[in-house]
């Protein structure tokens, strides 16, 4: 596999350390479109008090890639009473590998992760067959973004808390249906924690306290950066269908990734989105195919744009692209009437009237995910993050549309438009390849 690693990565422990990353090869399911309403499953409290009476939680993985078994090995460190219990996948050998890949982890942790075969499921209805485990309390969803919507509703629906990553669709008909089933997650007393880390790292828990606090005064703009060089890309084999190859190579393909704004700037937008405590009105966008482009990569763009108004008139300039041997910079930049606030992993600062620096101890955020999951479930008091993710997913997709066309998009647009990327029926075979969106020309939809 030819793969750079990217700045977003959770540090794990255990020999296998350097093959288990946030990023990574994620493949699974696709799931069919299965509502919410009126499901029948237990309500979420009476199985959370018959939890409370066990020794462990049982988790499912679906999507056993980098990222999931990434987050599998977050779990497992994160609370000593976690399980690893059942996995799914689309291909065997992606079960076959992060089972390897667990099995290096300190011992305790290891032998919490040993998964017989009855309970690894592969083919695009695995993650089905998974969510009908009536033990699995917990499942974390790491598949390629654009199989989430229909895997959160499917597992919401099934009485399961969850864990989702980042972001969590690729397409407002994708996000309706999120926060849909997030309306049912309250319903039934279910935990949604979303992979959106900064959220649970103390340097920006502790800048957000000051920024409540007024350290900037009024907050009147932001910048938001996610700026690097490329990522894997699997050469395609004489063996691999269509689908296949775009696949393992999801990253290039909008209908599973939401092109690089959507599938990694998320994070960045999700803290301009948590700072203003906002979401943004419109947004215009420009950007391109600029070296990535040989058809090894899609139809998806190497650099984004993005300039997003928010209700009290602040402008976020967003700016992302994935192109070898340029500067790199990850970070977010508020600048208020008193001060400015630099945030990023690791780091908080705060200059002007009022000036902060964060020095304390910073905590590994992909396991406090996991931390702060556990004790919600334990506790009896549900957490639910699967709206703000939601949103957050949203406003990069307005960005990405704004950029694919050339329009201004407005929040409502993107909201109610009707654009959905999801292919209704999956199997091996021929899979077109979309055409690069071309600004001016590609319609707004």
């Amino acid at each position: 596999m030819n793969q750079t690693t990217a700045h977003d990565e959770a540090p794990i422990s255990g020999p296998n350390a350097a093959r288990i990353t946030r990023r990574g090869f994620v493949l699974t399911s696709a799931a069919a479109a299965v509502g919410v309403a009126g499901a029948g499953a237990l309500p979420a409290i009476a199985r959370v008090g018959v939890h409370l009476g066990r020794s462990s939680l049982k988790v499912g993985v679906i999507g056993c890639g980098g990222r999931g078994t990434g987050a599998a090995a977050n779990i497992l460190e994160a609370a000593p009473e976690t399980q690893i219990w059942a996995m799914a996948d689309v291909f065997a050998e992606r079960i076959a590998s992060s089972k390897s890949q667990l099995s290096g982890l300190d011992p305790e942790q290891a032998a919490r992760a040993e998964v017989p075969q009855e309970r690894c499921f592969t083919g695009f209805d695995g993650y089905e067959r998974l969510l009908q485990l009536k033990d699995v309390d917990i499942v974390i969803l790491a598949t390629p973004p654009g199989f989430r919507p229909a895997q959160f509703e499917a597992a919401v629906r099934a009485g399961k808390h969850v864990f989702v990553e980042k972001p969590v669709g690729v397409d407002p008909a994708g996000i309706r249906r999120v926060l849909a089933a997030c309306d049912e997650a309250d319903r039934r007393g279910l935990s949604i924690v979303a992979g959106t880390q900064r959220r649970h790292e103390n340097c920006y828990l502790e800048a957000m306290k000051r920024l409540g606090g007024g350290f900037l005064g009024k907050i009147v703009s932001g910048r938001v950066y996610w700026n690097q060089g490329g990522l894997w890309m699997n050469p395609r084999q004489p063996e691999w269908s269509d689908l296949e190859w775009q696949l393992r190579n999801w990253l290039y393909f909008t209908w599973l990734s939401g092109d690089h704004i959507v599938e990694q700037h998320v994070h960045n937008l999700d803290v301009a989105n948590w700072v203003l405590g906002a979401t943004p009105v419109s947004c215009w966008a420009m950007g391109g195919r600029q070296v990535r482009t040989s058809p090894a990569f899609g139809h998806v763009f190497d650099h984004f744009a993005v300039e997003y108004v928010y209700p009290d008139g602040q402008t976020v300039q967003s700016f992302c692209r994935q192109i070898d041997g340029c500067e790199g910079r990850v970070e977010e930049v508020f600048v208020g009437t008193a001060g400015t606030c630099v945030l990023s992993s690791g780091r908080g600062e705060i200059t002007g009237e009022r000036s902060w620096k964060f020095g304390g101890r910073n905590n590994n955020p992909y396991v406090q995910e996991h931390v702060d999951l556990v004790r919600s479930i334990r506790e009896g008091k549900p957490t639910n993050e699967g709206r703000d993710v939601a949103q957050s997913t949203l406003t990069a997709i307005m960005g990405r549309m704004a950029a694919y066309t050339g329009k201004k998009v407005t929040w409502e647009q993107a909201m109610n438009s009707t654009l959905d990327l999801s292919r209704p029926a999956l199997e091996f075979g021929p899979m077109p390849v979309d055409a690069v969106a071309m600004p001016g020309q590609t319609p707004l939809i």
